[in-house]
């Protein structure tokens, strides 16, 4: 339960129509079971004391009794379980019969929600037997108890502020209002569902989707447990399918027919950042009346089994990383389609190195080039080698711009710099962020004045993972006129490239891809050795895989360094050590804010995906922030 996690279940016990007695030694089983694996919400299927499909039996007085009793020896049971508890029976009160959930912890009932939609169609005939649940909370008596029950209430947990349950019944989600609605803007970060939806071809299809809609429309976990084997299948058959969601992504799924239980974790803390966010998540009239029943559980830690990506910008299925790829070249190139248009430029100057990102940028200019119906020849692509330029990257970049019909354009910079190091004075011998600085500047300085002379735009090259570290030369590749990649991580660059290799017809352009692909990292500005790349970007600013890991979660989500590493050590168990970890996130935290004044003036560009960092969209911060708070976590990791 620490960092907002919390583990949940979606239960199916066996049952038997009408036998409470049954039903109930099953549910106390399925508490213990669920227990014993550390959940700390349980919920169970609709009417799951007596069985949804008991029928006109529903109008006899015993069941109702013997339900009730059902009812207290299952809050007595969770006397020994840290947890709370869903339940769903028939309640009687006042001469009227509510289909309900029970909300049962540490021996008591804690309250009761009756449905709200009742459905009388088709093979339903709900309406027959029960009523509309109550707007405003009453109190009914239970044995010696008086229990709230109402719509409109909500489960507290005193020692877990996050956690706050909003219980609705399966007809309840399929409405046009659903009553979740309400107590998400009340403040449930948690919903729970109680049903008894029978199965139909293509039934399971609809109800994921409003499960996983409704939990990210309401910005909310969801937990949806169904009616299984046990029901009468007189004239239609329940599936026992349970799912779990949080903020729109399905986290666990049963298999259907089978009576499983699915568990997993949910992060409520992250829930209740996104609604921080998330300025429309506001209640739009009166949505007064709720009354909340508080509950305490044990705080120790949630041991976490839901699949933490080690790769969060990149989908992680191939069918979806290949639309994925395919939709975001397309919103660079529309992006820079529409620059062009805009300022009726005919000519893109792009500087290439033969390295990832140069490559993405040139490919994405080649797009936009072909949507405008514009010859490719007016893209001035410019190799500009240096003092540390290998004849791989070189070659590559030589032969990506035949193969894509650029104009290609050589300007050796190495005399120009001379002559510069010579004017301020610079001992050319000292390889340090002058020597480096300089050339990143000059090659700048020539892509700019060949634009002035074609009447050109200059395509930066610079992706997102290197704006946040600040591995960019100021007012040198930092600059440009349209940065097409300014919000591509590193990580994802690579598999935007791959995926127009993959689907590349022409096979020579594909082997240099394929080629660029395996050469390592680098900006090189310092002299190879032996022929080879001698300066690495990752032997210096830390692996990117790590870096743009600690940016999602630290942009996305606004998770402290502590959440990070935790994730960070199960995503990447097996490939960097604990130490190496925090290592990288020390220095990914001092290079983040100390390099916000390179992101302050960042040049024009198209947002991708979730997160970006121009200071005109996503990421509004001071450049004279300070690091202090989030170091002093880190140094406090152990």
């Amino acid at each position: 339960m620490r960092e907002g996690y919390i583990k949940v279940a979606a239960v199916t016990p066996d049952v038997k129509v009408a036998d409470t007695k049954y039903n109930t030694e099953c549910i106390c089983k399925k508490i213990r079971e669920c227990s014993s694996q550390g959940a700390k919400v349980i919920v169970f299927p609709e009417l799951c004391i007596t069985g949804y499909s008991c029928g006109d039996l529903f109008l006899q007085e015993l069941l109702l009794e013997k339900a009730l009793k059902g009812l207290k020896k299952i809050a007595k049971c969770t006397q020994d379980a840290d947890a709370i508890v869903f339940v769903g029976l028939p309640v009687s009160y006042k001469g009227k019969l509510y289909n309900a959930a029970a909300a049962l912890c540490s021996g008591e009932i804690l309250g009761i929600v009756p449905k709200t939609f009742l459905p009388g169609y088709n093979e339903f005939y709900e309406l027959r037997h029960f009523t509309k649940g109550m707007k405003e909370t009453v109190y009914i008596g239970i044995g010696d108890e008086l229990v709230p029950m109402g719509q409109k209430l909500l489960f507290v947990c005193d020692t877990m502020p996050e956690l706050v349950i909003g219980a609705e019944i399966c007809e309840d989600l399929w409405a046009p209002n659903p009553p979740s609605i309400g107590h998400a803007l009340s403040g449930a970060t948690l919903i729970v569902n109680l049903s008894a939806s029978d199965e139909a071809t293509g039934k399971d299809v609809y109800r994921r989707d409003l499960v996983c809609g409704q939990s990210a429309r309401l910005l909310s976990g969801y937990i949806y447990a169904g009616a299984g084997n046990g029901e009468s299948t007189q004239d239609v058959v329940y599936s026992a399918h349970n799912m779990i969601a949080e903020n729109g992504v399905l986290l666990a799924e049963s298999k259907r027919f089978e009576n499983e239980t699915v568990y997993t974790e949910l992060d409520l803390k992250k829930i209740v950042e996104e609604r921080r966010r998330n300025t429309t998540f506001e209640a739009d009239g009166d949505n007064s009346g709720y009354e909340e029943a508080e509950f305490s559980l044990n705080i120790e830690e949630t041991k976490l089994t839901r699949k933490i990506d080690p790769a969060p910008f990149v989908p992680g299925k191939k069918e979806e990383r290949k639309k994925r790829c395919d939709e975001i070249l397309t919103i660079q190139a529309m992006g820079l389609f529409g620059r062009l248009k805009h300022t009726n430029c005919k000519c893109a100057v792009i500087g290439i190195s033969g390295g990832l990102d140069s490559t993405l940028a040139l490919l994405v200019t080649a797009r936009a080039f072909d949507r405008l119906g514009l010859a490719r020849k007016g893209i001035i692509a410019v190799t500009m080698p240096g003092f540390g330029t290998t004849d791989r990257t070189y070659t590559n970049a030589v032969s990506m711009i035949k193969h894509l019909g650029a104009s290609f354009l050589e300007v050796p910079i190495k005399d120009a710099v001379n002559v510069h190091f010579r004017d301020i004075g610079f001992d050319a011998s000292r390889h340090d962020v002058t020597y480096e600085n300089a050339q990143a500047r000059e090659r700048t300085q020539i892509l700019m004045d060949i634009a002035n002379k074609e009447g050109g735009m200059v395509i930066g090259t610079g992706d997102m993972s290197e704006l946040a570290l600040g591995w960019a030369t100021y007012n040198g590749d930092h600059m440009s006129m349209y940065g097409v990649n300014s919000s591509v991580p590193k990580t994802l660059v690579r598999h935007l490239v791959r995926y127009y290799a993959d689907t590349c017809e022409d096979e020579a352009l594909k082997e240099v891809l394929y080629d660029v692909l395996d050469t390592p990292v680098s900006p090189e500005l310092l002299p190879p050795e032996d022929g080879k790349i001698s300066q690495k970007t990752e032997d210096i600013v830390g692996p990117y895989e790590l870096h743009d890991f600690f940016l999602y979660y630290m942009l996305r989500f606004g998770y402290p360094p502590r959440k990070i590493y935790r994730l960070a050590k199960l995503a990447f168990a097996g490939v960097y050590e604990e130490d190496t970890i925090r290592h990288w996130l020390k220095n990914f935290y001092v290079r983040f804010f100390a390099q916000q004044f390179k992101r302050s003036c960042l040049p024009d560009g198209p947002k991708v995906g979730t997160v970006a960092v121009s200071p005109r969209g996503d990421l509004r911060m001071p450049s004279d922030a300070c690091a202090g708070i989030w170091l002093d976590e880190i140094e406090k990791i152990r």
